[in-house]
């Protein structure tokens, strides 16, 4: 969580599916000092894109942590947090596969494939 003016904020809300999906994935890397980082980098279709990896070098001072409990821990940078604040990050599973969907509504246009935008 960050504080922001005086009040605790939530910089981007994980659905219960998101959040299950992270424990599963730290579960399966079995390396409890490891952590998921939510980054944005230039590319896509949009100009920007979302993107998730493990995390073991510890936590910069410039980061975000969002702990999600079970040992789940989200990582943000500074720079990426202001692209993604209020944004909800859900786990979807349909017939076109499963990934991570971000609902960012900072984006002013997104992809079809829902992995990048343009801000």
């Amino acid at each position: 969580m960050a504080i922001l003016e005086g009040r605790i904020m939530q910089l981007v809300n994980v659905t219960e599916s998101a959040k299950n999906k992270i424990v599963e994935l730290l579960q399966a890397e079995g390396d409890p000092n490891l952590r998921v980082r939510l980054f944005i980098q230039g590319g896509g279709c949009s100009g920007y894109q979302y993107g998730f990896t493990f995390d073991d070098q510890g936590v910069d001072e410039d980061d975000h942590e969002i702990d999600l409990g079970d040992g789940a821990v989200l990582l943000l940078d500074s720079i990426s947090s202001q692209y993604v604040e209020g944004a909800t990050v859900n786990w979807k599973e349909d017939a076109m596969g499963a990934n991570f969907d971000i609902k960012n509504p900072n984006a002013v246009t997104t992809c079809g494939c829902g992995q990048s935008f343009s801000a």
